[in-house]
């Protein structure tokens, strides 16, 4: 098993495995919940560059030539420009007008979501993916991470919480009530 950046042929196995992480907020995006457009949608995303959900952004973990799990990450100062392409593609693909809100800011890297095929959960591939950005970002970069974690999801909670991500505040993703955590090289 290995991590490595996400390439553009990437594309329908990512999708697949960050769709489990964040369907409900794609479908508020597209404004149904269909998990064809959902993943027409994702995939027209992570083709392109400079989006929020770019090939560009993303890591994958892969084994036997096959990618099991995927996690994107960005910075946070750079949502606005980042969200701009993906506003313009959901007015094009779905007639949507969806001004989500803002779940990043300025000052961390933002993991947007981790997913791992449902075939593959259960063996820690989300926590060693998790721990890689960890790795990459706070230790060697020196870097805060961010992350979102919702308020109903309380396992996912602990695996941050275990990690060593801290309780920020609150913030609402499109009409959901998240906990904001962050990492900082101050409590690793």
């Amino acid at each position: 098993m290995h991590i490595r950046p996400a390439k553009i042929t990437d594309a329908e196995a990512v999708v697949n495995c960050v769709l489990l992480a964040m369907e409900e907020v794609i479908y508020q995006f597209i404004g149904e919940n269909n998990q064809d457009k959902a993943k027409q949608f994702l995939t027209e995303m992570f083709k392109q560059k400079e989006n929020q959900y770019s090939y560009e952004n993303c890591w994958v973990v892969e084994e036997n030539n096959q990618i099991i799990g995927a996690a994107i990450v960005y910075e946070g100062a750079k949502l606005a420009a980042l969200r701009e392409p993906v506003i313009h593609w959901l007015q094009l693909m779905f007639n949507r007008n969806f001004m989500p809100e803002d779940e990043t800011q300025e000052g961390e890297f933002y993991i947007d979501c981790i997913g791992v095929n449902s075939d593959q959960q259960g063996r820690g591939i989300g926590t060693k993916l998790l721990q890689f950005l960890i790795d990459l970002y706070v230790k060697d970069q020196q870097q805060t991470l961010g992350l979102l974690v919702d308020q109903n999801n309380p396992q996912a909670k602990k695996l941050y919480l275990r990690s060593g991500f801290k309780v920020t505040g609150e913030k609402k993703l499109a009409g959901k009530h998240m906990e904001h955590l962050q990492l900082t090289i101050a409590e690793i």
